[in-house]
């Protein structure tokens, strides 16, 4: 069975080491690239914390440090996690 609790995202990283073209004829390394994010949600369970990783593409828009998303967790164990976009 599944819950639903508000996390907060807590830290995003740009990775740098993945790169995406967008475009087909570039002038530059850098012209229409796009990278991916990793970003980090730390949510409360029973008066415990975890912090859940997730992978943004491309596609989608990165949220702000501070603000909050929704993390739908295992009732037996609350490690087991997903954040809902």
């Amino acid at each position: 069975m599944e819950k639903e609790v508000v996390g907060t995202v807590i830290e995003t990283k740009k990775q740098w080491w993945l790169k995406i073209n967008k475009k087909t004829a570039r002038t530059h390394a850098l012209d229409g690239a796009a990278f991916p994010y990793i970003i980090k949600v730390k949510y409360t369970v029973d008066g415990n914390d975890y912090v859940k990783r997730k992978w943004l593409g491309i596609g989608y828009s990165v949220p702000d440090v501070g603000s909050s998303l929704t993390v739908a967790y295992c009732v037996e164990k609350p490690n087991k996690a997903k954040i809902l976009l």
